[in-house]
């Protein structure tokens, strides 16, 4: 079936779709149709494009189509798939080949297409489903065009033909909270009630809690949950608990959050999950309360609750920040013998504690189980070892870890060469601080604006003048402008020494990158 709609000026669809990394001139997303109008030359055959032989040699169904858009990369030439599998005799466009389309549009923030493809759909007389529309609205969420998500709302009735359901509501409601637009939030909830007669479920108040947690406003999420316990349909439920007993606990208001767990299992009879477990054993580590975190786990094993491997690295963690590491060392070797096995989050958990503890060679050790355990070390596990070392002054080993590293799959950050350069310079080892600088330009990660200065000038004070010139000019390189009493210490050095050459070729350098010519 052919697409009929509002075309739009190349100049129009340009304006709105900057981020395309086309080449291509952007195409309407909609064929507009004249009558006595003479058809275009066809498009030249590619391999992103089907020719006439392939449509009449073999009929592209519905999920060939989706398959299609998604693989495309290219917007616009997902758009030609979109409108030439429409010509096929006997095709006809569903709820999932649009609602494919219209993500792939929204992942490019192509929204004038987006409009054209949605007022097309005013006029199909296939059934749609609203999970297009909540797609859409956590797209233009993410986009931070919040009244573009009421009006995926909004859409919803003219074109699925059915009143949105609660789910819908809750979305849009939970993505405004969360976006902080409160007052439209408000008008929305409002506007609900009026013209949808809704009735707020269980879902809905807890966003509502959840929205005064987050502002520290627990007197308001309490009484959100008076309100729910008044109504029958909305009973406070595990989820509104939950929230409520971590925002305790942030507040430090362990107590309370204890009184709370009490009354949710006693009073309301419902039953507590390794996440309800969770908000408390980091609660409790969280004010250094180590051993109540302990007995809260015990209670929950002597419950019927089994620990997973978050619950076991809180305790762990809460251990470590305590330096109690052999206890956090137990509770790992109790985790492994429960038939768990550790990811990578449980190892780092140990992995700083050994380090905090000086205990480098066991970390070391902790290191290589993860790989004989094929669980990949990540770039926290090595800036946790990394800053051992450091700390330990082991910077050959630290050097070498981030020498081999990367040819080991392992994927490093400028926060790990930054936490060894920095140490190396307090440490005053310029030779090996200026080895390392060169390995980080090579590899394109760039000292802070601060070490570089300090670096500079530590360099000249150890009489390495000619590195340190060499390596202002690979800073500079990067953009790097040093600080007036950086310049003015090189400078002296420079002269002092008769070097006056390098000053002159520095000061054209620098000239040069700060004019940009």
């Amino acid at each position: 079936m052919n697409l009929v709609g509002v075309s739009f000026c190349k100049q129009r669809c340009f304006s709105s779709s900057s981020t395309s990394s086309s080449s291509l001139p952007w195409i309407s997303p909609l064929q507009f149709l004249k009558a006595n109008a003479p058809k275009p030359d066809p498009p030249p055959e590619t391999s992103h494009t089907f020719t006439e032989s392939q449509r009449k040699s073999k009929f592209i169904s519905h999920e060939a189509a989706i398959n299609l858009i998604k693989r495309e990369r290219d917007p616009q030439r997902s758009l030609e798939i979109f409108n030439r599998v429409s010509t096929q005799k006997g095709f006809s466009h569903n709820s999932a080949t649009y609602g494919t389309i219209l993500h792939k549009l929204a992942q490019s923030k192509k929204f004038w297409a987006i409009d054209a493809i949605l007022r097309q759909m005013t006029y199909e007389t296939c059934k749609f489903h609203e999970g297009i529309f909540l797609n859409l609205m956590k797209h233009f969420s993410k986009f931070s065009l919040h009244d573009r998500v009421l009006e995926m709302f909004h859409a919803i009735q003219p074109i699925v033909r059915e009143k949105p359901s609660l789910k819908a509501i809750s979305t849009c409601l939970n993505l405004l909270i969360e976006s902080n637009q409160v007052d439209l939030a408000r008008d929305f909830l409002l506007n609900a009630k009026k013209s949808l007669r809704l009735r707020p479920n269980t879902c809905i108040f807890n966003i509502l809690v959840k929205h005064h947690c987050k502002n520290g406003d627990l007197e308001s999420a309490f009484e959100v949950v008076k309100e729910m316990k008044k109504s029958k349909v909305s009973y406070p439920n595990l989820i509104t608990y939950s929230t409520l007993m971590g925002s305790l606990c942030e507040s430090g208001r362990l107590k309370e959050a204890i009184e709370l767990f009490e009354e949710m299992v006693a009073k309301d009879q419902i039953l507590p999950d390794f996440i309800t477990y969770n908000i408390l054993i980091n609660g409790f580590c969280r004010e250094g309360k180590v051993d109540q975190a302990r007995k809260i786990m015990d209670f929950m094993k002597n419950n019927g609750c089994s620990p997973n491997l978050f619950n076991y690295s809180s305790l762990m963690n809460g251990f470590c920040k305590e330096g109690r590491w052999q206890e956090a060392k137990e509770v790992f070797i109790e985790m492994k013998s429960v038939g768990l096995k550790p990811d990578t989050i449980g190892y780092t958990t140990l992995i700083n504690c050994l380090c905090r503890a000086a205990r480098i060679d066991d970390a070391m050790e902790l290191l290589k189980a993860m790989k004989e355990k094929e669980c990949q070390a990540d770039v926290v596990t090595i800036n946790v070892l990394l800053g051992g070392l450091c700390r330990e002054t082991r910077f050959e080993d630290a050097l070498q870890m981030l020498e081999k590293l990367p040819y080991e799959g392992v994927y490093l950050n400028k926060a790990s060469y930054r936490i060894v350069l920095n140490s190396l310079c307090q440490k005053d080892e310029m030779g090996k601080a200026n080895k390392l600088l060169g390995l980080m330009l090579d590899r394109g990660f760039f000292p802070h604006q601060g070490t570089s200065n300090e670096m500079l000038i530590r360099l000249c004070k150890a009489g390495m003048v000619d590195d340190a010139v060499t390596a202002l000019f690979g800073l500079a390189e990067t953009g790097f402008k040093p600080e007036p009493h950086c310049w003015e210490f090189l400078t002296e050095v420079n002269c002092r020494e008769r070097k006056l050459l390098f000053v002159f070729v520095l000061l054209d350098e620098l000239l040069i990158k700060e004019s940009g010519h």
